[in-house]
């Protein structure tokens, strides 16, 4: 029952509140990164799949610049990661636009995090009934370690949540991510500033 029905709802009202609430930090950040992204844009639009597999736009601040090497090439992310999009990224402000999804039903407040459209073949059977619920904005392998955990673990994480999902769960997921955020625990893997790429055997 919650998780047909009554979390969609509890989703949308609180989102709601939230954004006529802090509709001013969101106008200072989109200014603040316009003139810091060096004309690279402040908002990051990406394919995703959502539940079931169904495609979405997902919504991001953008934190990093378009800069090329001679050849064209984007340079590396951590070469393209900018100061203020250090802090943002930190502070997991850039996931704020997310609400967006929220609001339109493409995410949840609380879910697997949606990840790239190229990862779709790479899962197990197991690892794809992380789309049998809405994707969220924060969740249980964010709480758990978000980016410092392996991909194996991140999704055994995942479908234990689509298989425990209540309410007092995702109270006490809110809980420990407002938590992660203050201490700015595992922002990144050991060898990347974000997180390596999913290629099946990780």
């Amino acid at each position: 029952m919650y998780q047909h029905c009554i979390k969609r709802i509890f989703d949308f009202i609180l989102v709601f509140c939230t954004l006529a609430i802090i509709w001013p930090i969101f106008l200072i950040i989109t200014l603040w990164l316009y003139f810091a992204n060096r004309g690279a844009g402040v908002f990051f639009l990406q394919n995703r799949p959502g539940k079931k597999g169904k495609f979405f736009k997902v919504i991001k601040y953008k934190t990093m610049t378009d800069e090329r090497d001679e050849n064209g090439n984007l340079l590396p992310d951590e070469k393209r990661l900018t100061k203020i999009g250090k802090f943002i990224r930190s502070t997991s402000i850039d996931e704020l636009p997310q609400l967006i999804n929220v609001l339109k039903g493409d995410m949840a407040l609380i879910g697997p995090r949606p990840l790239l459209p190229q990862y779709l073949p790479l899962y197990s059977k197991e690892q794809a009934r992380r789309h049998a619920v809405r994707p969220g904005i924060t969740g249980w392998a964010q709480v758990n370690g978000r980016n410092a955990i392996s991909w194996t673990k991140k999704f055994e994480l995942d479908v234990w949540y689509v298989d425990h999902c209540s309410f007092l769960l995702d109270l006490k997921i809110i809980f420990l991510t407002i938590k992660k955020v203050f201490v700015r625990e595992g922002i990144s893997s050991d060898t990347s500033v974000t997180m390596e790429a999913f290629t099946g055997n990780n």
